[in-house]
């Protein structure tokens, strides 16, 4: 192998990394969303997140997001509900970013903290009113299931459970005469 060809040779190895790194990079950069479950994506998982963060926001403690309850809900979504049930709380997810786009031509994602309160406050008089009339064997309003699988998830994780409620890792009796002063946390025995 005389040096013309030696130089040929790297330069057509050369030649095709490059290629394969280009399409590679082009082929690598589409940002579609990931799949969490036969459900849900991570676009469904992020909305979830913000609705959640909206019902419990953070404070001096902190909010649902800190704790994944969008993923707590998909996977209970998931795995617990129905199929009627499963239906009803994808087709009220896409209600709320149509609710949004509808009041404040937004995605609810790009909604300010005060017009997703106000969405999901008018949201919550919708399934209260919903809730006293209807019939017994209806499926719960889709911001009822949003509300409960959130203070559920929240309530359970490890920060709501020992940054929120005053958590004692080993019992000793029950004394239902605790004192409490105004602020303290809840107690939770286990």
């Amino acid at each position: 192998m005389n040096r013309r060809e030696a130089i040929s040779s790297v330069a057509l190895l050369l030649g095709g990394t490059v290629l394969g790194a280009e399409i590679f990079t082009l082929t690598g950069c589409t940002s579609s969303p990931k799949q969490i479950n036969d459900l849900f994506n991570s676009n469904d998982v992020l909305l979830l997140d913000e609705i959640a963060e909206t019902i419990i926001p953070e404070t001096n403690t902190p909010g649902a997001k800190a704790t994944k309850a969008g993923e707590f809900m998909a996977l209970m979504v998931k795995d617990c509900y129905d199929k009627e049930h499963q239906k009803v709380f994808l087709d009220g997810l896409k209600n709320i970013d149509e609710e949004a786009k509808k009041q404040y031509k937004a995605d609810f994602l790009a909604l300010d903290k005060d017009q997703k309160k106000a969405l999901l406050t008018n949201l919550d008089k919708q399934q209260k009113a919903y809730q006293e009339t209807k019939e017994k064997d209806t499926p719960p309003h889709y911001f009822r299931m949003m509300k409960e699988l959130t203070l559920l998830g929240y309530f359970t994780s490890e920060i709501g459970g020992s940054q929120v409620l005053t958590y004692v890792e080993v019992p000793g009796r029950f004394d239902g005469c605790i004192p409490y002063k105004k602020g303290d946390p809840v107690y939770l025995n286990p």
